[in-house]
């Protein structure tokens, strides 16, 4: 005797993806260089050869994920002159680009208890203002519970949610 299993589709899939803005983060975001660039200018290497000295980029690379970022509005370029040479920039993070602290703090916090070397990982972010203590990223629904568990999430239409057409690309 065998017993028949019903297995209902995700809800996910009464709604396209073709205005998914993780999708569209993702297009500026994706590329490995990019957040190595982020990374960089949120250490506080800004100028364009010392970034690429201290990273390893490739200049070319370097130049499109810098004209990338400033394009996006994550970078802006700041002119800066040393005496005797030609105006340069440097790029610094505007308050869009600062707003994706959490995010790459969240994926450092990931890598360093997955990834790191045995001695531990190579950096540790702490909390400026004198108390020193490291800094770790949380999540919490806006009525301020803490989520210790990703299952505890679950996901629902937004306002600009779009039925699915069932289109190439479309997960109907």
């Amino acid at each position: 005797m065998s017993t028949a299993s019903t297995v209902s589709e995700p809800a996910a899939l009464a709604w396209s993806v073709e205005n998914c803005t993780l999708g569209r983060a993702m297009a500026i975001l994706g590329e490995r260089w990019t957040v190595v660039v982020l990374r960089e200018v949120f250490l506080g290497v800004r100028r364009f050869d010392d970034i690429r000295r201290h990273s390893g980029i490739p200049r070319q690379v370097l130049s499109a994920r810098l004209a990338t970022l400033v394009e996006h509005g994550l970078l802006q370029r700041v002119p800066y002159r040393q005496e005797g040479a030609r105006t340069r920039h440097e790029y610094r993070l505007t308050a869009m680009g600062l707003e994706l602290q959490p995010i790459l703090l969240a994926i450092t916090q990931w890598g360093d208890r997955h990834l790191a070397d045995p001695d531990g990982p190579p950096i540790t972010f702490v909390h400026r203002d004198g108390c020193d203590a490291p800094v770790h990223v949380e999540v919490h629904c806006a009525a301020g519970h803490r989520i210790d568990e990703p299952r505890e999430v679950g996901s629902r239409p937004g306002p600009g949610a779009r039925p699915a057409t069932g289109r190439s690309g479309d997960p109907a």
